[in-house]
């Protein structure tokens, strides 16, 4: 048996024109109080670091050294792998921490949980949590750098930036594009995420679905609301379906799941009727049958999968980020 040479390559960069000159920040607590520009730096930092997927050597020594920690206080697969294998290829030392498993369950509290997590030399905090601002109160009480990896139904910064990043692939740009965020708005942290982080890019959002799903103060946001979504689908560039979801809330949100495929279900049909070029992105898990066909799901016009490629890039460039790892010329990834 052979084994493959590792290629010796030159060290691989942001582009010129859109290196991340600084970055001051050090949590990621949601896309609201970031600028465009600092949006963008996510994105072009991202953007180097998805060619290391395509290597045989997928690892580099980035962040060699540091201790990156998953506090997941809600089940998660697709975020909570992705940040662990982000970290891994950064040669980063990663633990993953389970709240069912740990002295919460012996009274405990939150804080003094991420307190001891830090003690054992934690650099960065991967937060999950169902309450709402959680990860903002953490960063007040501890050292390492917070990323928000879902609070509640507030924000999920880093789907929201693989979105973005997926849709900017497969368009080219997202200034003057026309984003439908179907399905579950009132319960849904990626499409406030999405929100501030599409309308702050230039791109026109529209939330549709059942009213009793979609709250008309979202057009404070800068939102177009649509309850028909056979009328909006025509002027969409982008549909990104979300997912219902019932264990957030119990009661009778509409008259049956089949009403509600009816209306709003994304169908071959409903492909058809849209623009020939329509990207159809779904933030995971999704229900087959309920917000769309597996046809589709599997289908030409379905970037579902490079959502999750994109994830790994995305969360890659986080870490790297708010390690204090960026300079003026970018990173270096040999």
């Amino acid at each position: 048996m052979t084994l493959e040479p590792i290629a010796v390559t030159t060290p691989s960069r942001v582009p010129e024109n859109a290196k991340p000159a600084s970055w001051e920040r050090k949590h990621l607590l949601g896309l609201e109080d970031l600028s465009r520009e600092e949006i963008e730096s996510i994105l072009a930092t991202a953007e180097s670091f998805g060619e290391i997927s395509t290597r045989s050597r997928k690892k580099v020594p980035a962040l060699l050294g540091r201790v990156v920690f998953n506090l997941f206080f809600e089940n998660s697969t697709r975020t909570r792998t992705s940040f662990s294998l982000a970290a891994k290829r950064l040669s980063a030392d990663t633990q993953d921490f389970t709240a069912s498993a740990s002295s919460l369950s012996k009274g405990e509290s939150f804080i003094d949980t991420a307190k001891n997590i830090e003690a054992m030399g934690a650099d960065v905090m991967v937060v999950r949590h169902p309450t709402p601002g959680a990860p903002h109160l953490l960063a007040q009480h501890v050292g390492a750098s917070i990323i928000n990896a879902g609070d509640g139904a507030h924000e999920h910064p880093t789907q929201a930036l693989l979105d973005i990043l997926t849709i900017r692939r497969a368009k080219g740009r997202i200034e003057g594009l026309t984003v439908g965020l179907v399905g579950d708005i009132s319960h849904s942290r990626v499409a406030r995420s999405n929100i501030w982080g599409l309308t702050k890019l230039g791109a026109r959002v529209i939330l549709c679905g059942p009213p009793t799903l979609v709250p008309r103060r979202l057009e404070q946001l800068g939102c177009e609301i649509a309850y028909r979504l056979d009328d909006v689908l025509p002027r969409l560039d982008v549909v990104n379906v979300l997912r219902i979801q019932f264990e957030r809330d119990q009661r009778a949100v509409f008259p049956s799941i089949a009403e509600y495929f009816r209306l709003f279900g994304m169908t071959q049909e409903r492909i058809r009727r849209g623009k020939p070029d329509l990207l159809l992105l779904a933030p995971g898990p999704i229900n087959r049958g309920v917000e769309l066909t597996p046809e589709v799901a599997d289908g030409p016009h379905s970037a579902i999968l490079d959502q999750v490629t994109n994830g790994l890039a995305v969360r890659m460039a986080v870490l790297y980020l708010l390690s204090g790892k960026s300079d003026a010329h970018g990173p270096t990834l040999d």
